[in-house]
Parts: structure tokens; C-alpha cells; sequence
């Protein structure tokens, strides 16, 4: 690059993934392209070809100046003629993943010109993580219910073992439990006041950036008994570390 690069934008987000989730994305082009958009690829070696095809049609090439896995990757980006820099950093925190951006380019117009643009892409980035574990967050919600259901006080444990994380925090119209073993004892005390209740999911678990919604039913020998939402915050390896639950009335 001939050009002196020294307009830089510079952007930082939290992506509740861990690291390694999250930097596969520069080395599969099948997650690359579900990312940028189908036909987009990606070789992970430095000079390796990224090539990025937009919805829209807009195109990006580029080499890989440097990687490495999982914490940092720098490619060139090539588009309408106009070459940068990008550099992407990965930090794992107990949040999940922090990721900077920084993209150096030659004019500040230009620089200007990509801000609204990475604010969009890395939004997209976070929420197409999410949705990659839809699957194992759906059988968590789906344990997180059969718990509150269950009269044997060993498979209780284990249902939310499988989870939730040990500092799970559950509130709704009547608990408030900080921790595993509160959340235990308050299921012990569902038991004893309303033997044979059982709660089921109702309805898709909808998921985003690393928070679900899903209603609930109850019911006791078939008839129902309530029914409401639960709001799910998700630990980076997916397992519950927060839920919120709202009775419909």
C-alpha cells in the first residue's frame, strides 16, 4: 500500500461467545459467508485471499497480512479501488468476547464514510453468533422448565447442573434466588406447596446477542394452572447465568 494510512476507526463491542466461537469466523468461509453474505470466502494463512460479496452486490478483496488464532487477524480490504487496513483483536472476558476493531484508511472522508457500515456488520457479527447456538440454548431453557416440574430432588439438580451456571439468579412475581443452591431449595418449597405443577415451553425460543424469551406453561394433571415469559441472559458457553420471569395475568 502506497498511500500513508493514518485515518483510523476504531469500534469495540462485547460478543457473548468465547473466543475461539468467535474467530472460527475468519477461519471457515462457511461462517465467513454467513456472516458477509453468500459467495464470501476466506483463507486463513497470511497472504490468503478475503474475498467479501455484500447482499447488495458490493464486493471486497484482500490478503491476510497477519493471523493469529484466536486473538488477532489483519487483512487488507480493497473496494471501488481503495485500499485499508483492517485489524481485528479478540479479548475473552467473563462476559464473553471483547472485539476491537481498527481500520486504517488514507482519507478521513472515506474513514467517515464506513462507520455507519461497521456499526451494521459488527451488529450482524453478534447476532449471527447467537443464533449459531440456538439449538444447545433451546435444550438449556427446555432443562431450566422440566426442573421446576421435577419431584425427584437429585434429577432437579442435575436438570439445572446441565444449565445453568452456579450463580444463576432467578426473579419472578414470587422469588428472588441468588445461586444454585437457593434456586434448589425455592423448587424444594415448589414441591411441598404445589405438588404436581409442571412447567413446559411455549412456543420458539427467540434468541439475540446472547439473551432469549421464551414462554411457559403450567399446568397441573393437564389442566392449566398459568402461563407467562421468561427472559434468559446466557453465559458465554451458553449455559443460564440470569433469568427474569414475568406472569401473564
Amino acid at each position: 500500500m502506497s498511500a500513508e494510512l493514518n485515518q483510523i476507526l476504531e469500534r469495540r463491542i462485547t460478543i457473548r461467545a468465547r473466543r475461539r466461537t468467535v474467530f472460527a469466523y475468519f477461519t471457515d468461509s462457511e461462517r465467513f459467508a454467513r456472516w458477509w453474505g453468500e459467495g464470501s470466502k476466506i483463507a486463513p494463512r497470511a497472504g490468503g485471499e478475503v474475498f467479501i460479496r455484500n447482499p447488495n452486490g458490493v464486493t471486497v478483496t484482500g490478503r491476510i497480512v497477519e493471523i493469529e488464532e484466536p486473538e488477532r487477524i489483519v487483512f487488507t480490504y480493497l473496494q471501488a479501488g481503495v485500499e485499508s487496513l483492517v485489524t481485528i483483536r479478540l479479548e475473552e472476558t467473563p462476559k464473553g468476547t471483547e472485539l476491537y476493531l481498527r481500520h486504517a484508511f488514507s482519507s478521513a472522508k472515506i474513514r467517515d464514510h464506513f462507520v455507519q457500515g461497521w456499526r451494521y456488520q459488527l451488529a450482524v457479527f453478534s447476532k449471527i453468533l447467537a443464533e449459531e447456538s440456538k439449538d444447545a440454548v433451546t435444550r438449556n431453557v427446555d432443562a431450566f422448565f422440566r426442573a421446576w416440574g421435577e419431584p425427584d430432588a437429585g434429577k432437579r439438580r442435575d436438570l439445572l447442573q446441565s444449565c445453568a451456571a452456579p450463580d444463576i439468579a432467578f426473579r419472578d412475581a414470587y422469588s428472588a434466588n441468588d445461586g444454585l443452591e437457593d434456586l434448589l431449595a425455592n423448587l424444594e418449597a415448589v414441591q411441598v406447596f404445589l405438588p404436581g405443577v409442571t412447567l413446559s415451553r411455549a412456543g420458539e425460543v427467540r434468541l439475540s446477542h446472547g439473551t432469549a424469551l421464551a414462554g411457559w406453561s403450567a399446568a397441573r394433571g393437564g389442566e392449566p394452572v398459568g402461563k407467562g415469559t421468561n427472559v434468559f441472559e446466557l453465559a458465554p458457553d451458553g449455559r443460564i447465568f440470569s433469568v427474569t420471569g414475568f406472569w401473564d395475568r
